[in-house]
């Protein structure tokens, strides 16, 4: 990848020394959702699965209940049960979801005490979920089980009256497995979660598909703790390449290590998983699918959260209180006065937050920050090292339209969504670009997202005007026509956090994120 040298080892000296936004997903990003971690959605993933002989199929993952501390019991991480978790496809391009799956949760004590012991002659109930190993679904050392049905609605809103029903002919209910609290409870973790991996028949749908809800080990790859502290790091890349270890990059840049990571290798999350067949996915649009994912909470209880109203009913009309597309939007993208809001949104009323999009205020924070720091050091008189092009097309077409003859839907509205391209081949894992699109990898981000692409890299990288240069794509470097390379001084540098992703070191096979770290033994925790 071409550089402008002087440009890079100036920007990088002045990102030594001030800070810069911090990513973390959709982690805890807007105020609200901090006091509801379960409903917390913290990643959406939509790909055609790469699993040997699945490519007929989509898989797309919903992540939620952020930060998981292994070990972090007696009570684990369950879901809420009063809560609608949803993931939306729009086929269209309408901007509305033609196709919903609701998720609804319980949470079942055993006979309504759970496992109990003898005390003095009275069967006292433990204050625990479990007592004695557990290795099979509804085990019977299990005194509180957690099940859940996937509705399936079709156009319009409400609560989807379709359900999945279980292949086997067992019914329409499945179970979640209890969270990987230790080797002596959960021996054998990952052989004991694949039994709960359901193939699903779906309504209206000729194929089976599957589905899997259950704690995994966090995939997203992010180096949050020195960028909070005043930026300890050169966010620059110090090797030739990513993982080259040749220190021929920028001098003092970081490099690429797995201990820069803040969640991978600390962290748990909730999965809920689905996998498609691509034909009952894509209706009578172009083949490509708009993929986005939201949770909701009944009236009353978002009420008597906020602390309006604490005896309030618990009814059936919901409020949406948290909602994901592309990775990093309400983080680096939407203003602080409309975090909240955007997180209560639709697609279709995006038009309110387009300015941030078209007129992004990170680029101008870091425009800030360097300015002045490039032009004494070079003697230079820039005006700008943040991208000119106004309005920001390259912008709109990663997060709100898409990328004509690549993911762009039959329609195009305008909205922030993930926007997969069906058609597009699979790249088996082991030949995956973390850098996706940018990476001469046309079957990753932008064109939906895999667990192992690096978004805040691209993110980063694009945000400062990558899209403005030429791009890798099937081997030839081609300018998309959204801007120009003048328009983007600093858009070949190799932005970076310096924590590494890549889908070599996950599953490659359904549900694809790792089996979750285990509570004990520490410090090693891998199941």
């Amino acid at each position: 990848m071409a550089r402008n040298p002087k440009i890079v080892r100036v920007v990088g000296l002045a990102l030594a020394s001030v800070s810069v936004p911090a990513f973390a997903s959709s982690h805890r990003e807007a105020p609200g959702i901090t006091a509801m971690p379960k409903v917390d959605n913290t990643d959406v993933y939509a790909f055609r699965s790469y699993e040997p002989g699945r490519d007929g199929t989509v898989t797309l993952i919903a992540n939620f209940q952020p930060s998981q501390t292994p070990g972090d019991g007696p009570n684990y991480f369950t879901l809420d049960p009063d809560a609608l978790y949803e993931i939306h496809i729009d086929n269209t391009g309408d901007a509305v979801a033609d196709m919903t799956f609701q998720f609804r949760f319980a949470n079942t004590i055993v006979g309504g005490v759970g496992k109990t012991v003898p005390v003095g002659g009275v069967n006292q109930p433990i204050p625990l979920r479990h007592v004695g190993p557990i290795s099979r679904p509804s085990d019977p050392n299990q005194g509180e089980l957690e099940t859940y049905t996937v509705g399936m609605l079709t156009g319009g809103r409400g609560l989807g009256s379709a359900l999945l029903r279980n292949a086997d002919g067992s019914g329409t209910t499945f179970n979640k497995p209890i969270d990987n609290i230790g080797n002596k409870t959960t021996a054998k973790y990952p052989d004991y979660a694949d039994q709960f991996i359901y193939s699903v028949s779906i309504p209206g749908c000729a194929s089976q598909g599957r589905v899997f809800v259950g704690q995994r080990e966090e995939a997203f790859a992010v180096n949050t703790g020195p960028i909070f502290d005043l930026v300890n790091l050169v966010p620059i890349e110090g090797d030739s390449a990513p993982g080259a270890n040749d220190g021929r990059g920028f001098p003092g840049g970081i490099t690429q290590s797995d201990k820069n990571q803040q969640l991978i290798d600390q962290k748990n999350v909730t999965s809920l998983a689905l996998e498609i067949p691509t034909t009952c996915l894509t209706g009578t649009g172009n083949g490509v699918i708009g993929v986005w994912s939201s949770a909701s909470l009944p009236v009353g209880k978002v009420a008597a959260r906020a602390g309006r109203n604490p005896a309030a009913r618990f009814d059936k009309e919901y409020k949406q209180v948290s909602r994901l597309g592309a990775p990093l939007v309400n983080e680096v993208v939407i203003g602080l006065p409309h975090k909240d809001l955007f997180n209560s949104s639709k697609p279709t009323q995006d038009a309110m937050f387009a300015s941030y999009v078209t007129n992004p205020a990170m680029p101008a924070i870091l425009n800030t920050l360097f300015l002045a720091p490039v032009n004494s050091a070079l003697h230079a008189k820039f005006t700008d090292l943040a991208p000119s092009n106004f309005p920001r097309r390259d912008l709109v077409a990663a997060y709100l339209t898409g990328f004509p003859n690549l993911n762009q839907l039959k329609t195009v509205t305008p909205s922030e969504m993930l926007r997969l391209n069906t058609s597009v081949p699979v790249t088996v894992r082991d030949r995956q670009s973390s850098f996706g699109l940018a990476g001469d990898d046309m079957a990753g981000y932008p064109n939906g997202r895999r667990p192992g692409d690096d978004v805040v890299d691209i993110t980063l990288r694009v945000a400062m005007g990558r899209l403005c240069h030429p791009v890798p794509l099937k081997g030839k470097m081609t300018d998309l026509g959204l801007c120009q390379p003048s328009d983007a001084p600093t858009g070949m540098v190799a932005y970076t956090d310096g924590a590494p992703s890549s889908a070599k070191s996950l599953l490659n096979s359904f549900p694809y994120l790792n089996p979750p770290l285990r509570g004990a033994p520490r410090p090693q925790n891998r199941p």
